[in-house]
């Protein structure tokens, strides 16, 4: 999965903000335009954006709306465009912040920065009775330790990060096995299987990790 992506159809401005932001180790994709964005989502996932809302074919309103249908990725909008209005819309579409151009290079970084502290360093996950452990990747189930290989701990913790919300499977397979992985979307389905042995009191009936037909599955 890929940190951040820059959606940022000024070239110049989209390189000097991928410099600025790989200098703190954090992993970047830079997309030109909407549908590339969502293309690089659909392949990598992410854990943050910067948007721009004047985007050539579809515009950033369109890519928050998209993101938000299956991802709690943090959005920060950055454009020109600072009426009110716009704001409001962008924010009404699921933005978490909205930051007009031009922008300070370091107030931006401060911002992501606070991001991943609060939304993604955190060493322990707690969600009815299961524990996840994010640093040394074990598991407890009702406080007791369970066996998880790394890919179904990543599964697991991508699918309560995502809590109540539908994720496709290309999207679950892409994050977690990478698109160029030479195993097949099958693969999914057999970890689902496997995570619902170990974290559901009936794995038949689970209640947690939920199939949506034709979609994915939704943690609850």
């Amino acid at each position: 999965m890929a940190d951040i992506i820059i959606v940022e159809d000024n070239k110049e401005i989209g390189t000097l903000l991928c410099d600025f932001i790989r200098k703190e180790n954090y992993s970047v994709c830079v997309a030109e335009t909407g549908e590339r964005a969502l293309e690089l989502y659909e392949k990598y996932g992410a854990k943050l954006f910067v948007l721009d809302i004047m985007l050539p074919g579809i515009d950033g309103y369109a890519v928050c709306s998209k993101i938000r249908e299956t991802s709690n990725a943090y959005i920060i909008i950055a454009s020109a465009k600072s009426d009110k209005e716009s704001k409001l819309n962008g924010l009404n579409l699921g933005a978490d912040d909205y930051i007009e151009k031009p922008y300070d290079l370091d107030i931006l970084m401060a911002k992501i920065r606070g991001v991943f502290k609060r939304k993604y360093a955190v060493e322990e996950i707690r969600d009815d009775n299961l524990v996840l452990n994010t640093v040394n990747k074990t598991l407890l189930v009702d406080s007791k330790a369970v066996d998880v290989t790394e890919k179904e701990f990543d599964l697991l913790q991508l699918l309560i990060e995502n809590k109540n919300t539908t994720l496709k499977k290309e999207y679950l397979f892409n994050t977690i096995w990478g698109s160029d992985s030479e195993s097949e979307i099958q693969t999914l389905t057999v970890h689902i299987k496997w995570l619902r042995e170990k974290i559901e009191a009936d794995p038949k009936k689970p209640k947690h990790i939920l199939t949506v037909w034709g979609t994915g599955y939704r943690y609850e």
